[in-house]
């Protein structure tokens, strides 16, 4: 595992911060979750991590998280900026102690700025990172792809890719940083080649009117029989002629040209509805038109090429992700269920007997029933 051996602290928040302390845990990883309750079954991203509950109001409650940071590599904090210096708990402090620490915070706006103290969700860091005005159909409103742009892309991801640049940084120096991730930031990093490549000839029309958003009906997403969907790039010539035999369509239908689009789009249409998804997937099974079935995500795993790679696991009878990239030699990998990565947590402490039981007793600390075997 290429991260076995580092040493994580995640105070828990919304999503983004436990999947950007996921990736770190599939691949090897040592994540230690402080939360507010015990039992947060909001948080589905906590298997393989370890559990604290702690109460950071108290006064040793902020005291035994200093110590525990004092022997990690990773300390990984969503909350506001100024939340942590008024715990006591802010990177002046705990990076002064351990001068080796990394210290990743994971927020909206980013630490500085206006925006900073502002509350948001991912669709208002996508509204201020400039993205969310190039997502949409033509005559509609700009449309947010879930909340997988800023919070996750943008935040878990780039975070992590932070705190991966810092531990390879930390191999030359022997010193840590404060990693400062923002979802707005993010989200246009990751948006790099939609802001760069404006000047191309894809572009150059409103939004949802360019090729490749939604404005070629050769690039789209189409409803077959059976109420499923069939997916559709076929952008290249030679991928648009295949399209064209496989669905039977005129000799004179052409890419390109305003007459074409809508009696592309109304071709397309009615042909998808004439077949099951099914058999659509069985005509373009052998042929590269670049169309592809929009698969199920509770069937996704059955795939046969996502079985054959083993692209998914199967947890709780739902398909999850394997960790990517994948690596040759040290590749990520998902925790079971019966993993039991509590155990030895309380020798970790680093507590005495009269402390660890003054902490339980006062209510400043609680452990899962498995962490105190």
């Amino acid at each position: 595992m290429p991260l076995k051996g580092i040493k994580v602290l995640e105070f828990v928040g919304l999503a983004p911060g436990p999947l950007c302390g996921k990736i770190l845990t599939d691949f090897g990883a040592t994540v230690t979750r402080i939360d507010k309750v015990l039992d947060n079954s909001l948080d589905v991203l906590q298997q393989g991590k370890r559990t604290l509950c702690l109460d950071l109001k108290n006064v040793k409650g902020q005291q035994l998280v200093q110590r525990l940071a004092q022997e990690c590599d990773v300390l990984i904090e969503p909350f506001r900026p100024g939340v942590m210096e008024k715990l006591n708990l802010g990177p002046v402090e705990l990076c002064k102690a351990n001068p080796r620490l990394i210290y990743a915070r994971l927020t909206g706006f980013g630490q500085n700025g206006r925006l900073a103290p502002r509350a948001g969700h991912d669709i208002n860091y996508a509204a201020i990172s400039g993205v969310l005005s190039m997502l949409g159909r033509r005559h509609e409103k700009a449309t947010a792809p879930i909340n997988l742009l800023a919070d996750f892309a943008g935040g878990s991801v780039m975070c992590t890719l932070g705190i991966c640049l810092a531990l390879l940084e930390r191999h030359n120096s022997g010193r840590g940083q404060v990693v400062d991730a923002s979802m707005v930031e993010g989200a246009a990093y990751v948006a790099s080649w939609l802001f760069m490549s404006r000047n191309l000839e894809i572009w150059g029309r409103e939004r949802g009117e360019n090729l490749i958003d939604g404005g070629s009906y050769f690039y789209d997403t189409y409803e077959t029989k059976d109420g499923r969907y069939m997916s559709v790039g076929a952008l290249e010539p030679q991928f648009f002629e295949l399209l064209k035999q496989r669905l039977h369509l005129p000799e004179d239908l052409c890419q390109f040209g305003e007459e074409h689009q809508d009696r592309g789009r109304k071709l397309l249409t009615e042909a998808f509805l004439s077949k099951t998804q099914t058999e659509w997937s069985q005509i373009f099974e052998d042929v590269d038109a670049c169309v592809y079935p929009v698969l199920d995500y509770r069937e996704v795993h059955k795939h046969d090429h996502n079985r054959e790679r083993e692209s998914f696991e199967v947890i709780q009878d739902a398909p999850a992700p394997r960790p990517a990239p994948l690596l040759s030699r040290t590749p990520g990998k998902l925790p079971k269920v019966t993993d039991d990565r509590q155990l030895g947590l309380i020798e970790e402490l680093n507590l005495k007997p009269h402390e660890l039981k003054d902490l339980l007793d006062t209510g400043v600390l609680t452990l899962p029933e498995k962490a105190k075997l």
